[in-house]
């Protein structure tokens, strides 16, 4: 990854108009917002028709109109382009016909692991919300760690934290998401 002070001084300079520092900035970034985008895509279901390119592009677009966005650092750039990818992922697959020709033995169980899989996304995407109002920082984590698929090592660093304590707030992220998860699981079995 750049280095976190390039970053943050490229985006300081891009907010007040620095055509160089944009080109500068995206240049240093795309390759990792491509492997992000990759590693978002493999976790898709097979066949999809949006390409990890596809997708950078998007965010590419979403990311230079929001230049006016008063950027903190290369931690906060990267929790902003995973959310924006995972809210693309999630829009993607609201607005996808549901029309499929499948074998009609198999019906039951594509349409079961399509609803599955797209409810899990929507509740974590709620979830995320509701932790980015209490815990911000354990909601950065998630979004590194999970949706943006960095190591330890390079969330520690992007956050710019010692690697044990951001195992520690990753640790408590999980069991919040996990006891949330669970407790929606249960009011909508039980209601």
């Amino acid at each position: 990854m750049p280095d976190e002070h390039q970053i943050t001084a490229l985006l300081h300079r891009w907010r007040t108009g620095s055509l160089e520092a944009e080109n500068e900035l995206f240049r240093l970034v795309l390759p990792d917002l491509r492997r992000i985008a990759h590693r978002l895509m493999n976790r898709e279901r097979d066949g999809h028709t949006l390409q990890p390119t596809e997708l950078v592009d998007q965010i590419y677009l979403r990311l230079a109109g929001a230049k006016d966005l008063r950027w903190e650092n290369r931690a906060h750039f990267f929790a902003v382009a995973g959310r924006a990818m995972r809210r693309y992922l999630i829009d993607y697959a609201r607005a996808r016909p549901n029309a499929e020709f499948v074998p009609a033995d198999n019906l039951q169980n594509v349409l079961a692991n399509r609803d599955d899989s797209l409810s899990l996304a929507l509740t974590i995407d709620v979830l995320l919300e509701k932790l980015a109002e209490t815990h911000p920082e354990w909601c950065t984590i998630v979004e590194l760690k999970f949706f943006l698929g960095l190591t330890d090592e390079e969330a520690a660093e992007v956050l710019g934290m010692k690697l044990r304590t951001m195992q520690r707030l990753w640790l408590e992220a999980r069991r919040w998401l996990y006891e949330n998860m669970e407790a929606r699981r249960a009011s909508t079995s039980t209601g």
